[in-house]
């Protein structure tokens, strides 16, 4: 019998890339590859397809920070000298970057098989096989979506948690970024399309979905229906078997009240919110073409605290736009001191070729923006631990996360999350029943820590109550593996206890 060809896809960046990474799976998949976690590394001895790695490597580049195009140079520079000794291995890149840069990334690597941009996904394995058959590498590169992503098969990485795109693109002009003109103009998908994906999901085991847009709450435009999104919220609560919704990524600009009634009113919409500051200061909001102003942020987290007391909200926040000073800096510690972030995904400012951010003479030092870069995140590491620590006590109840595990003398630690999405360590009682990623756990927190919670409870002779779900169940039957009571397989997350 002929071995079957192999793949591995690497991913950078955003939740939508990883979604897309998906879909490249699932085309993969549906030609007959094999998908394997091992990358071949310069020290491989591999030599054939039949060795341990992969036959194909998909690198699904980002193209929002520098370092993400430091990182995809640096990880095909790594993979040349593998090529070399790998009989019929190919490389193929994809993403953001691949759109941005097209035939560039051949001359800056010219060992790379196929490119191909964010709009044309589908093309994958045509690239591919016509790259081998030409011995040549392939590119193409569309200038509008070809094929809507959610059309194409899906192999999802989880079992118990789904990806869904409700639309792609964004109308937004921020000065800092690239997105809209690499992903195009925002594209709606309609409702029942959505609704019947996400039930489809469900079937296959998920109760947890995620909706992806580059700005959620604009959703609708595209079909001339305002409030799309509160009703497309309100409409999730109504699935069978789905028990947790998140959504990614709204704007302060758009966010409405009817989306925040919907969140607190449906029950399966989780208590937690991202919300992209960006900067404190309303003249750097003005020169990024944010359009709300630090007022209007300020007042949609009240808004959001008022309806729903215990939602956690995260945050973005770019250090050193171009013209920032140090009040404008001071004016954005000052906001997130009021916020009181849960966490905060924090930037230096870099520039992107093909932005109006990046044209700017008045760039701040990289010495400026690093050193306040580290007070930001001194500032948000006390923040995080003072909101966590205000959990201790809290009974909650976690969804228990995939990952690597093992198992020791020590009490064991799983790891999973809360409906705020905070990061909740649990401790597993002697003898108790382990749960399956996918199952629920009831715990209560017995510590809160700057990034994440610990719930020793159970030890402790308190609460400690495991919730099978047919998810558990599907994440069993995916990865074939029995769990009987008081065991520990590989696949849930253990950590020390510290």
């Amino acid at each position: 019998m002929t071995t079957p060809r192999t793949y591995h896809i690497k991913t950078l960046g955003c939740q939508m890339n990883v979604h897309d990474s998906e879909r490249m799976a699932g085309l993969l998949d549906s030609v007959g590859l094999v998908p394997v976690e091992q990358v071949p590394d310069a020290a491989a001895r591999a030599t054939d397809a039949g060795d341990e790695g992969a036959d194909v490597v998909v690198i699904n580049t980002c193209s929002v920070r520098e370092n993400a195009a430091n990182k995809l140079y640096g990880n095909l520079g790594q993979l040349a000298g593998v090529k070399r000794k790998r009989k019929g291995m190919q490389i193929a890149v994809g993403g953001c970057l691949a759109q941005q840069e097209r035939a560039r990334i051949l001359e800056r690597a010219p060992w790379v098989d196929a490119v191909f941009g964010t709009h044309n996904i589908d093309v994958l394995p045509t690239l591919l096989e016509r790259s081998r058959h030409n011995q040549e590498a392939a590119v193409e590169i569309e200038e509008s979506l070809k094929t809507f992503p959610s059309t194409l098969p899906t192999h999802r990485e989880s079992a118990y948690a789904a990806w869904v795109s409700i639309a792609v693109g964004c109308n937004n002009t921020c000065t800092f970024c690239i997105v809209p003109h690499l992903r195009g103009k925002e594209r709606d998908r309609r409702p029942g399309d959505i609704l019947a994906e996400i039930e489809a999901v469900v079937d296959q085991g998920a109760i947890e979905v995620t909706l992806l847009g580059q700005n959620v709450n604009s959703y609708g435009v595209g079909f001339g229906q305002r409030g799309a999104f509160a009703q497309l919220l309100r409409a999730t609560g109504k699935i069978d078997g789905l028990e947790r919704v998140r959504f990614t990524s709204p704007h302060p600009a758009a966010f409405t009240q009817d989306v925040i009634d919907a969140m607190a009113e449906t029950d399966v919409v989780m208590p937690s919110l991202h919300m992209p500051l960006q900067s404190g200061s309303d003249k750097v909001l003005r020169a990024m073409r944010r359009s709300y102003r630090s007022k209007k942020f300020l007042g949609i987290l009240d808004s959001v605290r008022e309806a729903i007391p215990h939602a956690a909200i995260t945050t973005d926040i770019i250090v050193g736009f171009p013209g920032e000073t140090e009040e404008d800096f001071q004016q954005t510690l000052d906001i997130v001191e009021q916020s009181r972030f849960s966490s905060a995904f924090t930037f230096l400012y870099s520039m992107r070729p093909g932005t109006p951010a990046a044209d700017r003479e008045d760039q701040v030092p990289e010495e400026v923006k690093l050193e306040r870069y580290h007070r930001l995140l001194e500032l948000q590491e006390r923040i995080s631990t003072e909101e966590n620590q205000k959990q201790e006590g809290r009974d909650l109840k976690i969804l228990i996360a995939e990952g690597e595990g093992r198992k020791d003398a020590e009490t064991m630690r799983i790891s999973g999350r809360a409906e705020d999405n905070r990061l909740v360590h649990v401790s597993v009682p002697t003898g108790a029943k382990v749960p399956r990623p996918g199952d629920f756990v009831r715990a209560q927190v017995t510590h809160g820590a700057p990034h994440h919670l610990v719930a020793d409870s159970g030890i402790q002779g308190g609460l400690y109550e495991v919730i099978p779900t047919r998810a558990g169940d599907a994440w069993q039957a995916k990865n074939a593996q029995p769990m009987p009571a008081g065991t520990v397989s590989l696949g849930i997350p253990l950590v020390r206890p510290k």
